[in-house]
């Protein structure tokens, strides 16, 4: 933590790290490891909004929510990352979305998963039948994948982040 923020003395870097958990931007594990908090605050949800006809809006506090605890249901096994290429455009993820993948989660058939096969990464649906497995595009421009050698799932995707501005 020193390299990162220039602090030479091992005492500022103590006290830096107690403000940033009191802050709830640091926290630590059962084990002391450091894991990263939310700064973002809880945004109001102000109720619902119609997507198919127009109905008369009523706006009105009916709670906050963090998107942490909306999105990420176990923080010590979940990790982004930004989508390149368009093979899962059908399920609704494009390039430039962020994916959110908790590496905890046991990946089943249907799933939506980030996998190293024969050692190259990709993101795809897992399909499982018996013995057979394979990795099935959301676009059909491409080909289903099967594993010549080795197939490792990394993680199961369990929620998409797209910002529009």
């Amino acid at each position: 933590m020193g390299e990162l923020t220039g602090i030479r003395s091992k005492g500022a870097v103590s006290k830096f790290i107690n403000k940033l958990i009191q802050g709830n931007v640091l926290r630590k594990d059962e084990k002391g490891k450091l894991i990263p908090g939310s700064i973002a605050s809880a945004a109001r949800v102000l109720g619902t909004v119609e997507a198919g006809f127009p109905s008369p809006a009523e706006e009105e506090l009916a709670d906050t929510m963090s998107l942490d605890d909306f999105l990420i249901q176990n923080p010590q096994a979940t990790f982004l990352l930004k989508v390149s290429g368009d093979s899962m455009s059908g399920a609704g993820i494009l390039p430039g979305d962020m994916v959110i993948v908790d590496k905890g989660q046991t990946p089943r058939s249907g799933d939506i998963v980030i996998a190293e096969v024969d050692g190259e990464w990709t993101m795809k649906y897992l399909r499982k039948r018996g013995s057979d497995v394979a990795l099935i595009p959301a676009n059909p421009k491409y080909k289903p994948i099967k594993p010549q050698r080795e197939l490792r799932i990394a993680g199961v995707v369990t929620a998409v982040v797209r910002k529009y501005k």
